[in-house]
């Protein structure tokens, strides 16, 4: 009961934010849009012709995920950023449900949130390019879900620099071109990087809407090697946010910016 209703203060909290400053949410959602018809224009302009479908879905898919793996990641940091900044995060650190609680239902509030714009994204890139995607919602569910955990992972370590260090501002941007680049480089170029945050996943991922494999077509052991790298980054994040927690606790950096 206390974890629903954490997650619906936070899930509230994210609602209101979108709505009261709608012109940024919608500046958010434009720009990202404007990246997507340049990659675009860029396909059409100079792309080979005769892969020109292929690499459009390609890019409308990579783009996508992209898009998710921003918003997950960098999202947490920035949360705790902006907390330190207005002088309460030492307040939620007081919280008897503890910090990492309530950042795990503010990730878990702003993806749903995301995924929502994700959607309609989706349709938009896919309207344009008049490229139609294979949406297997029965295929795409438990990749997604599977994905998101090691995004959540590799979220609560941005948190937990965020935490000792407070200005990571800089750092989240470099972090944006990181996670391009875990996003558009296939793995079978560099097969190594299935071993990366939800780099196997945008791989499925591709394999389902690109190609229409089928959720018994994927391969029992993809999904162990998505498995296990959920549960590993999952559990060296959190681990890496309660350490990063007690030091900044140890050293008082919780009560000033």
């Amino acid at each position: 009961m206390r974890w629903l209703n954490l997650f619906k203060a936070n899930l509230r909290k994210e609602y209101l934010e979108l709505r009261r400053y709608l012109p940024n949410t919608l500046a958010m959602i434009v720009t990202f849009y404007v990246i997507f018809l340049g990659m675009f224009a860029g396909i059409q302009l100079i792309g080979d012709p005769s892969t020109q479908e292929a690499n459009i879905q390609f890019v409308i898919v990579n783009y996508i995920f992209w898009y998710l793996a921003m918003m997950v990641v960098n999202n947490i940091g920035w949360e705790v950023t902006n907390e330190a900044m207005r002088g309460t995060l030492e307040q939620l650190c007081m919280s008897p449900m503890g910090i990492w609680r309530i950042m795990l239902t503010r990730l878990l509030s702003s993806t749903l949130a995301n995924i929502l714009i994700i959607v309609a994204l989706l349709y938009i890139s896919v309207l344009t390019t008049g490229q139609w995607l294979n949406i297997d919602i029965i295929a795409l569910f438990p990749i997604l879900i599977l994905s998101l955990i090691s995004m959540f992972g590799l979220g609560f370590i941005i948190a937990g620099l965020s935490i000792i260090l407070k200005q990571v501002q800089a750092f989240l941007q470099i972090l944006q071109f990181i996670l391009a680049g875990l996003t558009f480089v296939p793995l079978s170029t560099a097969p190594f990087l299935a071993y990366f945050p939800f780099v196997k996943g945008v791989d499925m991922v591709r394999d389902v809407m690109i190609n229409g494999a089928i959720l018994t077509q994927l391969g029992i052991g993809n999904f162990i090697i998505l498995g296990v790298n959920a549960l590993v980054y999952s559990i060296i994040g959190l681990a890496f946010f309660l350490y990063c927690e007690k030091v900044a606790m140890k050293k008082g950096l919780l009560a000033h910016y």
